[in-house]
């Protein structure tokens, strides 16, 4: 499991700063978390699920929060998404983005590869569960799935209770953690699996590392045709690029749904602020969730050219201005 190296801009951290993280040991947030040396050396505080590490962090119990929030087979995991956009006002420091291997792994002696029929129940968190959903209707059709609130409480609760007949999908280190064996390795859909990760924190924007991201939320003036190509006009004026657009319902009513956009550049870039206050201006609302260094450690070099072609424009304005007398 690779990552790219830790960026820099996250203020004040230190052995004392406790960051949650969506656990028990062995889930493949805590092995995201390794990945940033920084962030290995603060204090990790594993919490049951999603929803947990968010209100621990909106009550102060944690300084950092740690979670999911994208899968390269599943899409986006909602729960994160949707606290983002409609629950608390956290803003993202970066994004950290990691392979991610599953396996299906029971006590020891249950079943081998060739011979699957003593698994009679798979247990496991509903994203994974859904990243394996050929190999579970191709190789276990019969088998009842159960959700768990994480990968590795799936094991733990293998291990620990004894469950006779019950598979995980988890991590490799999960099976080592809680005792289990490894009956058939990488069962994801797709070899190139990858899960994308968000350090959240409160009130505060890292600073522009020449390679960043900008996250928003917008909320429609009203439903109506060609809503939608006026806010991506927004970003197509100023040559700014959208890496991610997704709808979800705004829980307002059925049929009411909000934007929720990525894309390159930082709010410190005067193209980046002129596309929100236009946003801001002609849709109902806006919400920023931050501007953060990007995983991918490529800049394309879009919001630069974007940057340099607003500034001239507005040399070139603030020129006529002056020959009003």
């Amino acid at each position: 499991m690779a990552a790219a190296a830790a960026p820099q801009g996250t203020s004040a951290l230190s052995p004392s700063t406790r960051i949650g993280y969506m656990g028990p040991h062995g889930t493949f947030t805590e092995a995201a978390l390794a990945t940033q040396p920084d962030l290995s050396q603060c204090t990790p505080v594993p919490l049951i699920s999603v929803p947990e590490v968010l209100s621990a962090l909106d009550d102060g119990a944690v300084d950092y929060g740690f979670v999911p929030v994208e899968n390269a087979i599943e899409g986006a995991v909602n729960v994160t998404q949707d606290a983002l956009a409609f629950d608390f006002d956290f803003l993202i420091q970066r994004e950290v983005v990691v392979n991610v291997q599953l396996d299906l792994m029971a006590l020891p002696g249950t079943a081998t590869a060739d011979d699957l029929s003593a698994i009679h129940t798979v247990l496991s968190f509903p994203v994974a569960i859904a990243q394996c959903r050929a190999f579970l209707h191709t190789q276990l059709p019969d088998a009842e799935i159960e959700a768990a609130t994480s990968t590795a409480l799936a094991a733990r609760r293998i291990g620990e209770e004894q469950l006779a007949g019950v598979a995980a999908i988890a991590s490799p280190t999960a099976a080592e953690l809680y005792g289990l064996e490894t009956v058939v390795p990488s069962i994801e859909d797709h070899r190139d699996n990858q899960t994308r990760f968000l350090l959240l924190a409160k009130g505060q924007v890292p600073p522009a590392s020449g390679n960043d991201k900008t996250s928003i939320v917008v909320f429609q003036q009203q439903n109506e045709p060609g809503s939608l190509l006026g806010i991506l006009m927004e970003f197509e004026a100023r040559r700014l690029d959208l890496s991610r657009l997704e709808s979800r319902p705004t829980r307002r009513g059925l049929g009411e749904y909000c934007f929720l956009l990525d894309f390159e550049g930082h709010i410190s870039d005067e193209v980046v602020a002129d596309c929100l206050r236009a946003l801001k201006m002609k849709q109902r609302d806006v919400k920023f969730l931050g501007s953060f260094p990007a995983a991918n450690g490529n800049s394309s070099g879009r919001e630069r050219v974007s940057e340099e072609a607003w500034n001239t424009s507005d040399d070139w304005m603030k020129a006529l201005r002056r020959l009003v007398r």
